[in-house]
């Protein structure tokens, strides 16, 4: 067992946990296949993508989501094929689907991402024909990382190649800016995901300053602390276009929002995979990629 895991748990740290805790139920009744979903992308797929019903219900249960809900939540995911039943014996397992992987694959990058992307000051120019089915593809564009424009106009930084399945069938024009694009800065990121980042921080600041004034916490705490963090981070970053330095506002709160939840993170990792063993996880399957969360560096 690593050295602190054995403490008693902090008071502090406890009390942060289950502010947080409440906070998701006070926003309403809580979307249970959501969190199993960032349960799935966190925790379940670097240990090989399978994970028994009685590990989901004990961190879901820490959550204060009774087990209806969560057998209805995972019934749902069944049905709309992000995951597979398995029996083995008496024991039900999950298995994250194909459809699903290919989507946390594109995901995740964006969600552990440890500095905003590079720039070399290209930009890709997308239209698309006038028969575009409109709303559904502003969401598949916004989620490749494409702004809106104007109508059925994209914008993203990068020279993104056309062989992208999100380019098939538009006007696809690639350039340079020789212009600093002060003025463009108006067009994103909204204000929406501003506000979204200033209250993450004014959320997570109490438990990032228990942990770091020496709080600890029981595997399944830690866990459960994980599991809220990741489920409420990637419910900004993925929204957010994910911008360049060079093309966001000087007092853009993203990236302090973003060291704040590498930090908490970083102090989290190690009890909650220790919980995650204790309850039959196979080890992680790319230590040295998990590791490389948030920048984190080091091995598990």
């Amino acid at each position: 067992m690593p050295s602190g895991l054995m403490d008693a748990p902090s008071r502090p740290a406890e009390a942060a946990l289950d502010r947080l805790i409440t906070r998701l139920h006070e926003r309403g009744r809580p979307r249970v296949w959501s969190l199993v979903i960032t349960v799935f992308g966190d925790a379940v797929v670097p240990r090989g993508g399978r994970v028994a019903l009685q590990a989901l219900q004990d961190i879901m249960g820490r959550l204060r989501i009774e087990a209806g809900a969560l057998r209805t939540a995972m019934s749902r995911l069944a049905a709309d094929h992000w995951v597979t039943r398995e029996r083995d014996g008496r024991n039900s397992f999950y298995r994250l689907a194909e459809e699903g992987r290919h989507a946390f694959d594109l995901a995740t990058r964006r969600i552990y991402a440890a500095v905003p992307p590079d720039w070399d000051g290209t930009w890709t120019v997308a239209v698309a024909p006038p028969a575009s089915d409109g709303g559904d593809l502003r969401g598949r564009m916004e989620e490749a990382g494409f702004l809106p424009v104007e109508g059925s106009v994209y914008l993203r930084p990068g020279n993104i190649p056309v062989i992208a399945g999100e380019l098939a069938g538009m006007l696809v024009i690639h350039g340079s800016s020789a212009e600093h694009p002060e003025a463009m800065r108006m067009l994103w990121p909204s204000e929406e995901v501003a506000t979204a980042y200033g209250a993450f921080i004014e959320v997570y600041r109490p438990l990032s300053g228990a942990l770091k004034r020496g709080g600890v916490f029981r595997p399944l705490d830690a866990i459960a602390a994980r599991t809220l963090l990741i489920h409420d981070w990637r419910r900004i970053v993925l929204r957010d276009p994910g911008l360049p330095l060079a093309l966001l506002p000087k007092d853009w709160p993203g990236e302090q929002a973003r060291s704040l939840a590498r930090d908490i993170y970083r102090r989290l990792a190690e009890p909650s995979e220790v919980w995650l063993t204790q309850a039959g996880m196979p080890p992680l399957v790319h230590p040295d990629e998990f590791a490389g969360r948030f920048g984190l560096g080091g091995r598990l």
